[in-house]
């Protein structure tokens, strides 16, 4: 790990300019932070993601910021606001896109940015990892109230399903249930709350990334090998700031496609009929970026367990870095670890496919399959990082011994032993070939 004096590291500075952004204290804040800010020299295009993350974070302020101007947040007239934002607004179909295109950019952000994490060990900087994990909760919460401000058929008996899950909470279930909805219902007041949290929780959620990038600026960034790069450090001006704008490009190209010429890629027509409480969908599903997590938990027949493998193929995340049994940090050196990573990945991409398909066979024993593989993944991780540490480490007699034929046969015999618990036949195997 980054030692605490990674700030401190050495690296070469220009001479221009460096008096003015040193002496001012508000601009040597950001000066550290960001210009001269010491990155280690070997990252990659996934370290991209964190930025295109905060971009996508301003892009939402922004947009959602402007139709909170037009949105009236009342069950009958919420549905008729969007469609005069969509209709008579200035550019208004413009922001609702943009709105609605940007959550889908924010989770495609994210995930490729956890994901990173797990390859390359970031999670054992605990601090960040867990306010990184705080602020995928709290992304989550904010994606679901903004789902059911639309008020239309999908958002309502979403937002009925969703709330429905506080019912399995032993003894208080209840009456939180009640308290959130406002009534015996998903009704006005429910819709008003929901209004209301969406707006504030962004400000959470800045004040969570400002904490999240001052314990990563504190100790620094991980790299893909996951050794101590305070010795190999270049500013991140321009180094990283210009693959960054690389990124941003590929983001708005992409970002723009969504908002500009196909809007409703990733959306829902059923949202476009104004809720009804009398008329339940034959499919009720949420947004693509929970598919997953939805998949899951249609998985169990039963209701609660259902609820609970769903909330903990999510909170496991935190328990990632309790689970790290390997010597090293990145999987770079673990290649059957690799391989289950990617397990890890396609289960996740099949269980959101299988999320949008109707709930009948096969595709109710394919989600359940895939989610025994998806936790199975998270289970054998350790235990293979443990295995493949016992596999490559042999006798400190033998390091220089050159690699042959006779030199995998004596590292394969000598591990038989060694997993067979042989210990003294191992040691003195290694000691008869080590005096050949």
């Amino acid at each position: 790990m980054v030692g605490s004096n990674y700030m401190n590291s050495n690296i070469n500075l220009p001479k221009g300019g460096v008096t003015w952004r040193s002496t001012n204290k508000l601009v040597k804040v950001m000066n550290n932070s960001f210009y001269d800010l010491p990155c280690p020299i070997n990252l990659n295009a996934w370290w991209s993601f964190g930025s295109m993350l905060g971009l996508s974070l301003v892009i939402q302020l922004i947009s959602g910021l402007l139709l909170s101007i037009h949105y009236t947040a009342h069950e009958s007239m919420a549905f008729d606001s969007v469609v005069h934002i969509m209709r008579n607004v200035e550019k208004g179909w413009m922001l609702r896109n943009a709105h609605a295109n940007g959550s889908s950019m924010f989770f495609i952000c994210i995930y490729a940015h956890i994901g990173r994490g797990l390859y390359y060990g970031s999670y054992m900087d605990k601090t960040v990892w867990f306010f990184g994990v705080h602020l995928f909760l709290l992304t989550m919460a904010e994606a679901f109230l903004g789902y059911t401000l639309p008020w239309g058929q999908m958002s309502y008996w979403g937002a009925t399903v969703i709330t429905n899950m506080l019912s399995v909470i032993p003894v208080v279930g209840e009456g939180m249930l009640r308290y959130v909805w406002g009534g015996w219902t998903v009704c006005n007041s429910t819709l008003k709350r929901f209004y209301t949290l969406h707006f504030l929780l962004p400000f959470v959620m800045v004040a969570f990334v400002f904490l999240h990038l001052f314990f990563l600026h504190e100790k620094g960034s991980n790299n893909p090998l996951g050794i101590d790069s305070s010795t190999m450090c270049v500013p991140f001006h321009p180094f990283y700031s210009v693959k960054d704008l690389f990124g941003y490009v590929c983001f708005m190209f992409f970002f723009m496609y969504l908002v500009c010429v196909d809007p409703e890629l990733l959306g829902n027509h059923l949202n476009y009929w104004p809720a009804n409480p009398m008329k339940t969908p034959i499919h009720v599903q949420p947004e693509w970026y929970f598919m997953f997590a939805y998949a899951i938990l249609r998985s169990i027949p039963h209701k609660a367990g259902g609820v609970y493998v769903m909330f903990l193929s999510i909170v496991v995340l935190y328990l990632i870095p309790s689970l790290h049994s390997g010597k090293y940090r990145s999987l770079c050196f673990y290649p059957f670890n690799q391989l289950v990573f990617w397990v890890l990945v396609a289960s996740l991409i099949s269980l959101t496919w299988i999320g949008a398909r109707p709930v009948r066979a096969p595709y109710i024993i394919l989600g359940q399959l895939l989610s025994a593989i998806y936790f199975f993944s998270l289970l054998l991780n350790p235990l293979s990082l443990w295995l493949w540490d016992k596999l490559v480490e042999y006798p400190e007699s033998c390091v220089n011994r050159p690699v042959d034929l006779k030199w995998l046969k004596f590292l394969f015999i000598y591990k038989l032993l060694s997993l067979l618990r042989l210990k003294n036949g191992a040691r003195k195997w290694a000691h008869k070939c080590s005096s050949m």
